[in-house]
């Protein structure tokens, strides 16, 4: 269905390209479509944002997407992982994809737009060039460039100065981290391995224009923009398309503060026992730093080894250390190297310095982690004073 209807689309469009799309007429308007967010999955949890072209004298009523990715796209893991990811924009039916969002009981929310003819024509006529297949890949941010921003960067790259977005109504001063902490209340690991993944970047005050990566301040900023060449507010009338029953979220008992709890006390009993009988238990000290080392060396590549702006000058390499990686297989032998015991005394007094100093480092650690460092710490501790009895 997609392909019959783009290559329909296109036939309305000249061989020139640009020169004559269809005209749209005076029943006709542009629409921002923005839907509420999911708990469903990660990806779901903040939204979505595009662009509904809806005149029923010409039968078109399509939607705009600039939320699409190919799995199948050359190199597509490698370029996922360097950063390198190319999104796209595509044109959908509109009513199959209200149908989908009512469907997962999210909202729907639909502001028409203020717009002169000439505009309307304007933004139609670069809709339809930007969804040709040499013009619809676009490099993906996740807080700079993704499929929000481009449906803000669409009006202001073809209306230019005719658009302004008046951001003053934004009087909080959040960071990054803390707005996209604000939507992931409800799924905690993903907020969890965000917060691992993500560096001093995502710290950063984020200026009121960067507040729209989210589509719910996409909307809200329409609302507050105003067309110069009408003098008139942007969004001429806004409705509530679709309202979802209130959700009701069980306590979730798979939650980082349970597991890490218990694993936090369940290891402080083992080396209580490995201290009484002056032996470590090492199968646990081998899982915890070879875990502990791959996320180390994961951060490490994140930063050094991608183009992932926001994973630069990540903090929790003070804990997750590449180093422990190595250490690892170190713990295979029985014949323990002497520098193995300053190993695990530098290891303890910088688990003790990020544990002392955690609300005080300029990246914001997830306090989730704090039962883990704590773990490391004791682990550390233990190891250093029995290879210094030895």
């Amino acid at each position: 269905m997609k392909k019959i209807l783009f290559g329909w689309l296109l036939l309305l469009v000249s061989t020139e390209g640009l020169s004559q799309p269809v005209q749209l007429s005076t029943q006709s308007y542009i629409s921002i479509i923005t839907f509420g967010p999911s708990q469903e999955e990660l990806y779901s949890a903040f939204g979505h944002s595009g662009i509904r072209v809806r005149d029923s004298l010409n039968q078109l009523d399509l939607f705009f997407n600039y939320g699409v990715f190919n799995f199948e796209q050359p190199n597509f893991y490698l370029n996922f992982t360097r950063g390198h990811l190319l999104y796209s924009v595509d044109v959908y039916p509109y009513p199959a994809f209200q149908e989908y969002y009512i469907e997962h009981k999210r909202f729907i929310h639909e502001q028409i737009l203020s717009l002169t003819a000439a505009q309307a024509q304007s933004i139609f006529k670069f809709l339809v060039w930007n969804v040709q297949p040499e013009n619809k890949d676009y490099l993906y941010d996740y807080f700079y460039n993704n499929c929000a921003t481009q449906v803000r960067d669409v009006f202001k790259r073809v209306l230019r100065n005719e658009v302004n977005f008046d951001s003053s109504f934004i009087q909080t001063h959040y960071t990054i981290r803390q707005l996209t902490d604000l939507y992931l209340q409800q799924q905690p690991w993903g907020d969890l391995g965000i917060d691992i993944c993500l560096g001093m970047p995502m710290d950063k005050k984020a200026r009121p224009y960067e507040y729209m990566f989210l589509p719910d301040y996409i909307e809200s900023s329409f609302d507050h923009a105003t067309n110069q060449a009408l003098g008139l507010p942007l969004v001429k009338s806004k409705t509530k398309v679709y309202v979802p029953p209130a959700e009701k979220f069980p306590f979730p008992w798979f939650h980082p503060w349970v597991v890490f709890g218990v694993l936090f006390m369940v290891i402080t009993y083992i080396t209580y026992l490995d201290r009484v009988r002056k032996k470590p238990s090492v199968w646990l000290d081998k899982i915890l730093f070879f875990i502990c080392g791959v996320i180390g060396l994961l951060l490490l590549m994140l930063w050094t080894a991608t183009d992932h702006r926001a994973a630069a000058n990540n903090f929790n390499l003070l804990w997750a250390l590449p180093t422990h990686f190595f250490v690892f297989f170190i713990l295979f032998k029985k014949q323990k190297p002497g520098w193995l015991k300053t190993y695990f005394l530098m290891t303890t007094l910088v688990s003790a310095l990020l544990l002392g100093f955690w609300f005080l480092l300029p990246q914001a650690l997830n306090v989730f982690l704090i039962p883990l460092v704590g773990i490391l710490l004791m682990r550390a501790a233990l190891n250093f004073i029995l290879l210094k009895k030895a």
